[in-house]
């Protein structure tokens, strides 16, 4: 039977564990991220759930000669945002997983 205390010991853990993971998945999504282009002409505001908040382009950017460049910035600026997130993902949730032997 002292087997089964360490089991009641090893839920209570886990059930913790979830109730953390949980509530840090809560601060992702509730957490805002901000990339702006190397010239500060393009900026994209994202949540922990990758949805864009906001976009901001400056005046001097649009030509409409040259809308080409004003999209590959935004593409790269927004691409930037999610990037952050992705890497605050991992960050905060990798702890939860570390050492564990887990299939990707």
């Amino acid at each position: 039977m002292r087997g089964m205390g360490n089991m009641g010991n090893m839920m209570q853990q886990m059930q913790k564990l979830q109730k953390d993971m949980e509530k840090t998945q809560k601060e992702l999504e509730a957490s805002v991220y901000r990339a702006t282009d190397t010239n500060q002409l393009v900026t994209v505001k994202v949540n922990g759930k990758r949805e864009i908040l906001e976009l901001t382009i400056d005046e001097a950017l649009v030509d409409p000669d040259d809308i080409d460049m004003l999209q590959d910035l935004v593409i790269a600026t927004i691409n930037e945002a999610l990037a952050q997130v992705d890497q605050a993902t991992q960050d905060k949730m990798g702890r939860f997983t570390k050492g564990l032997n887990l299939p990707f």
